[in-house]
């Protein structure tokens, strides 16, 4: 009997600015080292946009960047961001326009301990810490509408509006509500009604209508509470879903709990497929260490992982991140945000060796 055919996905990958062009280059041997063992290619694209390409051509990506994404089957982001670029230049000039084009109002954050890796919290569940965050990123707090007035003078403001609508908010929860069913069945909400007046009471109307009778085990939680209970009781969670803003500050606490906000993941998905989806790491650029070789590839590794899932090759991503906690077990092979002194290369060549065990 002849092989099945071997699977082919096109792939945009942006290393983008400092360590994201170190760990993208390092994930993708990785990934490349499990299509092998597991009979698919990726067929990759690089795009070298960011800001150098911004200082370069006043753009962070071409006019028609947007096109050639859509011609893809995925997008590898590395990292965006350097200095003498403002953050809000780059952030609003590539990946809030590829996020929004490609209604990729799903962003998905994993809050796991790996196997080899201490928490820096004193008291951790017996089960460890396993939980994830569902972000709606599409609209939200980060929206375009509003302005400076009177810059320069005594009576100067600032206005930035929040937009959160029906479609938004119910897309968002109904996701998050799948997601737990298939888990443990229990839903937290992140709100802060007692303090933000309109757009919190419509959140946590459109959660109470959406999940009764569902079912789940849903609790809502004022984002300072929350953040809290993020520290002193973790292992209460299972899913949690927020907007645009708390989903964003709440990851990143939960990438401090796990250990190093350098293994962290993201998944920007269009659940509905129409559009590609993006994958990268929650840290940023650390332009300190760019240069130096010795980022953590783990967090692009591991997103690297969530793209594999997201193609349907579960079985490839399943054991890539058992590579990962092999090698983080092992404690020989950890760069300096874990403690020790390996390189980015080093760890990637560790993680393709325990693959192919």
């Amino acid at each position: 009997m002849s092989a099945p055919p071997r699977r082919t996905h096109r792939i945009a990958a942006i290393p983008g600015d400092g360590i994201g062009t170190e760990v993208l280059p390092a994930a993708r041997r990785v990934l490349d080292a499990a299509g092998q063992q597991f009979a698919f290619s990726l067929e990759w694209t690089d795009l070298p946009w960011g800001c150098e390409y911004f200082t370069r051509t006043g753009r962070m990506m071409p006019e028609d960047g947007l096109d050639q994404l859509r011609e893809h089957d995925e997008i590898f982001l590395g990292a965006v961001g350097y200095p003498g670029v403002p953050d809000h230049v780059s952030l609003w000039g590539l990946l809030i326009p590829i996020r929004r084009a490609f209604e990729q109002y799903v962003n998905l954050r994993p809050v796991r301990l790996l196997r080899g890796i201490e928490s820096p919290l004193r008291a951790l569940p017996a089960s460890g810490l396993d939980f994830i965050v569902v972000r709606e990123n599409s609209e939200g707090e980060y929206s375009e509408i509003g302005g400076r007035f009177g810059r320069g003078t005594p009576g100067e403001m600032a206005i930035q509006q929040s937009v959160f609508t029906r479609t938004g908010v119910e897309r968002i929860v109904r996701y998050a509500m799948r997601l737990a069913a298939g888990r443990s069945g229990r839903l937290a909400s992140a709100t802060k009604s007692n303090g933000i007046i309109h757009t919190m009471p419509f959140w946590d109307q459109i959660v109470a209508e959406l999940t009764a009778g569902s079912g789940l085990d849903v609790s809502t939680h004022h984002i300072d509470a929350l953040a809290a209970m993020f520290v002193l009781d973790p292992g209460r969670f299972d899913v949690v879903v927020a907007s645009n803003l708390f989903g964003d500050i709440l990851t990143d606490l939960g990438a401090a709990i796990i250990g190093s906000i350098g293994i962290a993941p993201s998944a920007n998905i269009n659940p509905e497929r129409r559009f590609p989806s993006m994958f990268e790491p929650v840290h940023g650029s650390a332009p300190d260490i760019a240069g130096k070789g010795v980022a953590n590839p783990i967090g692009q590794i591991w997103s690297g992982v969530m793209l594999l899932d997201h193609l349907g090759h579960g079985a490839a991503a399943a054991a890539i991140l058992d590579a990962v906690e092999a090698t983080l077990a092992e404690d020989r092979v950890r760069t300096g945000d874990l403690g020790g002194t390996a390189t980015t290369d080093q760890v990637a060549a560790a993680v393709i060796a325990n693959l192919r065990i």
